[in-house]
């Protein structure tokens, strides 16, 4: 399945290219302003932090939200108290754009990440002409010296890469490339099984002043709760939060944990 997320991607942004070209998408990244300092943001406190995320549907649940309006939704999360936005720009499985980016940029004043199947300078760059401050690097998709020139790259444009692992392979490979966002993914991106306990298991490979990134398999506080005490600085949210009744009741019931 990760396989052929990725692949689907990397065709979707190869037709983007073929009208908006690397020159033209490069000139856009320059050009807008700075990216916020998502290590600020997201850096450990007292209390938890959440990434709030705008998911119209996944691949292991089918259609999750409508959600005409991101801007809104992201607008509402940001005053809910959420520390940043994940915006899922995949559209085949995930039914996200970089319109859905660029409208959230434009309505919050806290960090974008831009969560996607990322292989390429390309979709680097059309990350951050979008506006992102983060972007996703999946190790498991990519090769370690991929990994490593692309994390390099979204830093040189003042980006802050989420490097997601599954595993303590993949936590190494993280580590050894100095990355300062680790996230761990209780969702196998290859059966799309979900395993809570995952984070607590490899917590304590990622080393002291890396922040700690607990991403999937939260539904209720408990959750949240079950993740901080394994040493989660911030929690990614998605699914619980675009399914309740309201995302703002629950973003606040998952930050007083």
């Amino acid at each position: 399945m990760l396989a052929d997320l990725v692949a689907g991607a990397l065709e979707d942004a190869a037709e983007r290219q073929t009208t908006r070209g690397l020159d033209q998408v490069e000139s856009a990244a320059l050009a807008v302003s700075p990216a916020l300092d998502a290590l600020a943001f997201l850096a450990p406190a007292d209390q938890v932090k959440i990434i709030a995320e705008v998911k119209r549907a996944s691949p292991s649940r089918g259609a999750l939200a409508e959600i005409t309006d991101p801007a809104a939704l992201s607008a509402r999360y940001a005053a809910g108290g959420a520390s940043a936005i994940s915006v899922l720009t995949e559209q085949r499985k995930f039914k996200g754009s970089l319109a859905d980016l660029e409208a959230v940029r434009a309505a919050v004043d806290i960090p974008v990440l831009r969560k996607d199947f990322i292989a390429t300078e390309y979709q680097v760059l059309e990350a951050r002409a979008a506006g992102a401050d983060l972007v996703l690097l999946i190790v498991a998709a990519l090769d370690q010296p991929t990994l490593t020139r692309l994390h390099a790259f979204i830093t040189q444009l003042g980006m802050t890469p989420l490097v997601e692992t599954h595993d303590a392979v993949e936590v190494s490979r993280a580590v050894d490339l100095g990355a300062r966002l680790v996230g761990v993914n209780a969702r196998n991106l290859s059966t799309f099984e979900l395993d809570r306990d995952l984070f607590g298991r490899l917590a304590d490979r990622i080393p002291a002043g890396t922040i700690k990134v607990a991403e999937s398999a939260v539904s209720t506080a408990a959750d949240v709760a079950h993740y901080r005490a394994a040493g989660a600085d911030v929690v990614l949210v998605g699914e619980a939060l675009v399914t309740g009744d309201d995302p703002v009741t629950t973003l606040k019931e998952f930050l007083s944990v």
